[in-house]
């Protein structure tokens, strides 16, 4: 080789198993070559190639298969000596890289397997799926116009058509990296509207504030109230009834209670599908008491707005117009895929743009030749964000309200199918009887049936989901989560959201709890 060549290996190209010509830039006394690249592009474009056939073989087709396992347990040692995480000096062939592809697939969670069970997510859209590599593919920021034309554009009507369903003509909205950040920005947005000056003085400007969540609503609240400097203290806790809605006459209390010790109440978050037991709180009731009082009040429907699309089930967010923001995650019901999240507002007056904006002059110059009120990128906390659009869209596209609406509906149907096996069981016993598609229950075994009265029974039944839900991840058929909640001990949550899933998959999930539990 000449000193300007760079060192290259020249492999035979064929299958996916044989090496293949892979390019390593040569430095020469400490120097690169500027004038070549770090990788020849047909290199890094086979490569490509190669890996996504990978990723369709070993994810999107074993991965959906019941025949193959939902996961492929392995210790935490064992992973990493599996999948030689060192990060080396030099670089690896394209073999080595493309072994490191089939590793990843292999001994990750097939989130997209229909036995997935275990999050508020599950399944995989294809329509969806495209938008994503589409985005990721894009590689842009979605802060201007002229860097994200299409995508402000997608982005506008995308908002618009979920401020409709919410049932508002018009309004403000963001896409937020998660529910969470999503509720962060309408605690701090109605912090603004409450006492515009803390945007420039700070918290010493404002009084001690006051903000209002159910005990089973989402721990996002209490991060939020941390973050923005409102403090967990602040954050009051309202009871709720058995179904795990918010009791309204407790919140009416919980107000009293905190002017009595001089503070502001100034938000409401009332919850539209809570996470374990996907309750739902009484809007209108709840929007009275916060129009009464002044109060900004905000629906975190993360979970469960996605009832809107449908006709039969929306009369659990009966109300949810009254709101002044709502938190919409359409990766989890609607399988837009991770992370698809949205906070819309009801306000016309820009609240948003004010209360976020910092007029960097470098992004959002007032003299471009274009309407710079598309420039939305100054409404978010980030500078950089990524495109979340594209995933809904392409899918809504695809499939249209209708069938976004029919994949809510199957859902709801799954769920009551499961429901009604669990009663025909001895062995189910559910927490409480749910509106929504979680459903919450305990497995008694045949050592502790009919010993409720038993002094050890709690502890004993507390001990029987563990047992089982390490089975099940080591045997792979499936995956379900557990927890302890409000005075009960530990209980599954199985949450039916893919559309993959049938009444054979509810039957077979009945069964192999059955099964996995037999000898406790």
């Amino acid at each position: 080789m000449t000193n300007r060549a760079c060192a290259s290996t020249y492999m035979k190209a064929g299958s996916c198993n044989e090496p293949l010509r892979f390019h390593v830039p040569k430095y020469m006394n400490g120097h690169v070559h500027l004038e070549e690249s770090d990788m020849y592009e047909s290199d890094g474009k086979l490569f490509l190639t190669e890996a996504f056939n990978v990723i369709m073989e070993e994810i999107l087709h074993k991965g959906t298969d019941l025949k193959e396992k939902v996961c492929e347990w392995k210790d935490p040692d064992q992973l990493r000596a599996l999948l030689d995480l060192d990060l080396r000096e030099h670089g690896e062939s394209h073999k080595q890289l493309l072994q490191r592809v089939r590793d990843v697939a292999r001994y990750s969670v097939k989130t997209c397997h229909p036995r997935f069970f275990n999050q508020l997510f599950a399944g995989v859209d294809y329509h969806a799926l495209t938008g994503r590599l589409l985005t990721e593919t894009l590689n842009t920021s979605q802060y201007t116009y002229e860097v994200a034309p299409v995508f402000v554009l997608m982005e506008e009507e995308v908002l618009c058509k979920l401020r409709s369903l919410v049932g508002w003509s018009e309004g403000d909205g963001i896409f937020c990296p998660g529910g969470s950040m999503s509720n962060m920005y309408a605690m701090n947005i109605a912090r603004y509207w409450a006492f515009p000056q803390v945007k420039t003085q700070g918290l010493w400007a404002t009084p001690r504030t006051a903000i209002f969540t159910s005990q089973q609503s989402h721990y996002s609240m209490k991060k939020a109230a941390a973050f923005l400097g409102i403090g967990t203290d602040n954050v009051f806790i309202v009871q709720v009834d058995e179904s795990g809605s918010m009791r309204a006459e407790d919140l009416e209390a919980k107000i009293v209670q905190a002017k009595s010790q001089d503070a502001v109440p100034f938000f409401i978050n009332a919850t539209a599908g809570t996470t374990v037991q996907g309750a739902f709180d009484p809007l209108n009731r709840i929007a009275e008491i916060s129009e009464r009082n002044g109060m900004w009040m905000h629906v975190d429907a993360a979970w469960g707005g996605s009832v809107l699309f449908s006709k039969k089930h929306k009369h659990l967010v009966a109300g949810i117009e009254r709101a002044n923001s709502v938190t919409w995650n359409p990766h989890k019901m609607l399988l837009a895929g991770l992370q698809c999240s949205v906070v819309l507002f009801r306000d016309t007056t820009n609240l948003l743009m004010n209360c976020h904006s910092a007029k960097a002059t470098y992004l959002f110059q007032q003299d471009k030749f274009y309407d710079t009120s598309l420039d939305t990128g100054d409404k978010s906390i980030q500078c950089g964000r990524k495109v979340d659009c594209l995933k809904l869209w392409l899918m809504w596209k695809a499939i249209g309200t209708h069938g976004l609406s029919e994949r809510v509906e199957k859902a709801f149907a799954l769920s009551r199918y499961l429901v009604e096996g669990m009663e025909k069981r001895d062995n189910f016993k559910l927490v409480c009887k749910g509106h929504f598609v979680n459903v919450c229950f305990w497995f008694i075994p045949p050592s502790l049936r009919g010993k409720e009265n038993s002094a050890d029974y709690q502890e004993r039944l507390s001990k029987v989901a563990p047992v089982i839900k390490e089975r099940m991840m080591k045997r792979g058929t499936m995956m379900v989560g557990y927890q302890p909640m409000d005075g009960h001990v530990n209980f599954f949550r199985m949450v039916v959201v893919s559309p993959q899933l049938t009444t054979k998959d509810m039957d077979f999930f009945l069964d192999e709890i059955e099964e996995l539990g037999k000898d406790l």
